[in-house]
């Protein structure tokens, strides 16, 4: 894998990700000034967790057209975030962050620490971190289960990539890789790509799973995630997919309609930690899994996609790394809309079993089978 890093016009980091030795001269020629940044966290005592605000977020491009997309490569009459054309996968620097790239040091070291425990219930700090966009191709109409397996192979050396140079920035606590899929769930802008937050603290989520996992060790000595994958496939119903490396699952207790987890057989804390052989099966278990999303219904189903890597420096020795992947959508034509229960409560209320969404995802056909 050949890295070309270079900047863009506001002084944002952007690097291409390339197979082959490509040679990349196109420059940032548009007369940008980065916006002024007001991301900031504040503590929320009663739930023990951090809020980010980033209030220049309002002013973000908004469902533009694909002539407009800012996404895609910059042609005449229409620059864009990406100077050059010839790249396979590139990264950026998000130009709306929620997380701010830049500030001191010290000051994310100070209160990386803090956790908001100081005794002030009103506890907030600046929202330190790093925000970056993955452009899987320039193809602004491919979806991610479009892809050769040779770029979803570039695409994971990418999320590894950025998973170990981002873990390296001081104060920052944990890397989540992500995409979202579908004007349902949210998405601004519509051309592939994925992004990745480097988080100044462990989310609410990796926080919960790991203090089941280590009161569970507690109680058994044993590891939470490693018999959660061996009591689902002993069981067997909810198996979706399943290679020497890889099982994919729908939870038994899944939250979504269509949820489904893809764990490696062997236990590692984060993409990184893959080994050759996990990592030579990976791109065909991807293009197999999002493959029966896209064939689920009438039309691709809308998702979110997530890597769950453990935290930088803490729950390493009992999380395990897997994707979940997840839609909106319960039948056709009708979304999951989350109402007061879940909203107001985060109490799940599941229209779809999970042996049900299983034998339905299992049963997709393969692309040309009809």
């Amino acid at each position: 894998m050949k890295k070309t890093s270079s900047r863009l016009a506001d002084g944002r980091e952007l690097i291409y990700f390339d197979s082959t030795d490509v040679s990349h001269q196109g420059e940032d020629d548009r007369l940008l000034s980065r916006p002024q940044l007001t991301s900031e966290l504040r503590y929320d005592p009663l739930l023990e967790t951090w809020v980010i605000y980033a209030s220049h977020r309002q002013d973000r491009t908004f469902l533009p057209d694909a002539t407009h997309c800012p996404l895609c490569p910059s042609r005449p009459g229409h620059l864009t975030e990406v100077p050059d054309d010839r790249y396979e996968v590139v990264v950026f620097e998000n130009r709306f962050p929620a997380l701010m790239t830049g500030l001191a040091d010290q000051v994310m070291q100070r209160d990386a620490l803090s956790h908001g425990h100081s005794g002030d219930l009103l506890t907030e700090r600046g929202a330190a971190g790093r925000c970056e966009v993955v452009c899987f191709t320039a193809d602004h109409d491919a979806f991610f289960a479009d892809l050769s397996p040779a770029r979803v192979d570039l695409v994971i050396d990418v999320l590894v990539d950025r998973t170990v140079e981002l873990a390296r920035i001081p104060g920052v606590e944990q890397v989540f890789c992500f995409e979202n899929s579908g004007s349902e769930i949210g998405v601004t802008q519509s051309h592939p790509h994925g992004q990745i937050y480097a988080y100044p603290f462990i989310t609410p989520r990796t926080e919960r799973m790991l203090y089941a996992a280590n009161s569970y060790y507690r109680r058994t000595r044993r590891n939470l995630f490693e018999d959660v994958l061996a009591a689902e496939r002993s069981d067997g119903s909810r198996i979706v997919l399943a290679t020497e490396q890889w099982t994919c699952f729908v939870p038994h207790a899944a939250r979504w309609p269509f949820e489904v987890h893809c764990y490696p057989n062997r236990r590692v804390p984060d993409l990184a930690g893959l080994d050759l052989d996990q990592r030579a099966e990976l791109p065909e278990v991807l293009l197999d899994l999002y493959g029966r999303y896209s064939r689920l219904f009438d039309r691709p189903a809308p998702y979110i996609a997530g890597w769950h890597q453990a935290p930088i420096r803490e729950g390493r020795r009992h999380f395990a790394l897997h994707l979940e992947l997840f839609t909106l959508q319960r039948a056709e034509h009708k979304l999951k809309y989350l109402a007061g229960s879940e909203s107001g409560m985060d109490s799940f209320a599941n229209d779809v079993l999970p042996e049900v969404a299983a034998q339905r995802l299992r049963g997709v056909p393969r692309e040309g089978v009809a």
